[in-house]
């Protein structure tokens, strides 16, 4: 039996529904990911979770009790915010221990936990610091701390890295994975940033419109979108209607009546003028077109191909300025059937 389970969770503000009857298991020790746009109901459902919003409907159970009616404190759920909530008067010391405090704790204890949370989160030398004192990504190690002293059974975590600088939020949430691992920490992790579901989950859950519309390994959502809306949430997936595929030769057993869903980097990309007839595979999808747009994204070249109107994005390594193609060049692109995913049709 899961270690957590969410059943027929249903939730309204005034007239309007957030949540519908929604059904989730989660196992001891899992990272789950809750992804998904603004408003789809993600932050929601952690809330109702940590008993901070009521339900309509619904149960949930955590580690085979029901805990459904019970009050926030009683249901041993640590939650982390996008605000770290700290108490500016209080040191780190201080900040990490409150929550032991409140459950009556001895000092020797406290003490002893507080000294292991800080070892943890890598912030033993600050503790006599205040929170004025530290960067964002300090700040986000203590409120974390502070959630993990008191043990909770889950820990959930409202887009707690979105307040960081990149490069920061990268090492905060690369610590934060190692963190949950070492603790065997059961985690309900919210984000609206694709990158960050597919880092750090061992499954995500994509939302949209306060129903769950794709459940998977991070492998398995990025891969093997079930619809069109988690494609196009998705890894910059290209979407080709069968009207679009029209004029492209190749492969037309296989292709079918559906929308098929192409990832940007399994997509071949040379120079029209290059392409060698007997280079082609019958099998393979094939057009020609040119290049309106390139952007340089880091390690990788971002190509915008019209192709009869139809604008296709296409991702290549950036081995140097050398092989750039340049704007307007006209160009032949291929792709493998085994590389397009053919997809049900609706946003959800």
């Amino acid at each position: 039996m899961s270690y957590l389970r969410l059943e027929g969770i249903s939730h309204q503000f005034k007239t309007t529904t957030v949540l519908h009857e929604l059904n989730l298991h989660v196992e001891q020790g899992e990272l789950l990911t809750l992804l998904g746009a603004s408003g789809c109901g993600k932050s929601t459902l952690l809330r109702c979770i940590s008993g901070l919003l009521p339900m309509e409907q619904g149960e949930i159970y955590l580690d085979q009790r029901r805990i459904t009616t019970l009050m926030p404190k009683q249901r041993e759920v640590g939650m982390v915010f996008q605000s770290y909530a700290l108490f500016p008067n209080m040191t780190v010391y201080e900040n990490i221990a409150f929550g032991l405090l409140m459950k009556r704790k001895s000092k020797a204890d406290i003490q002893r936990r507080v000294e292991e949370m800080a070892r943890i989160v890598g912030l033993e030398d600050r503790a006599a610091s205040y929170p004025y004192e530290l960067s964002g990504g300090q700040q986000q190690r203590v409120a974390l701390a502070r959630s993990l002293a008191v043990e909770p059974k889950l820990m959930l975590m409202d887009e707690p890295f979105s307040a960081l600088d990149a490069q920061i939020r990268k090492q905060v949430r690369s610590e934060f994975r190692r963190i949950q691992r070492e603790l065997g920490m059961t985690t309900i992790f919210v984000t609206h940033d694709q990158e960050e579901a597919l880092t750090l989950s061992d499954r995500v859950c994509i939302m949209s419109k306060g129903r769950i519309v794709q459940l998977g390994s991070p492998e398995q959502v990025y891969t093997h979108p079930q619809n069109e809306f988690v494609a196009r949430f998705i890894g910059h997936y290209n979407i080709l209607t069968p009207a679009q595929l029209h004029s492209w030769r190749g492969g037309e057993a296989k292709r079918g009546s559906q929308s098929l869903a192409i990832r940007p980097e399994a997509i071949r990309i040379s120079p029209a003028a290059a392409e060698e007839p007997t280079s082609r595979i019958d099998t393979d999808l094939h057009t020609e077109g040119h290049i309106e747009e390139l952007a340089v994204l880091g390690n990788i070249i971002r190509y915008t191909v019209q192709v009869n109107g139809t604008p296709v994005t296409v991702d290549t390594l950036n081995g140097s300025q050398r092989t750039w193609l340049e704007t307007g060049t006209a160009v032949h692109l291929q792709i493998h059937l085994a590389d397009c995913q053919p997809l049900e049709l609706g946003d959800a």
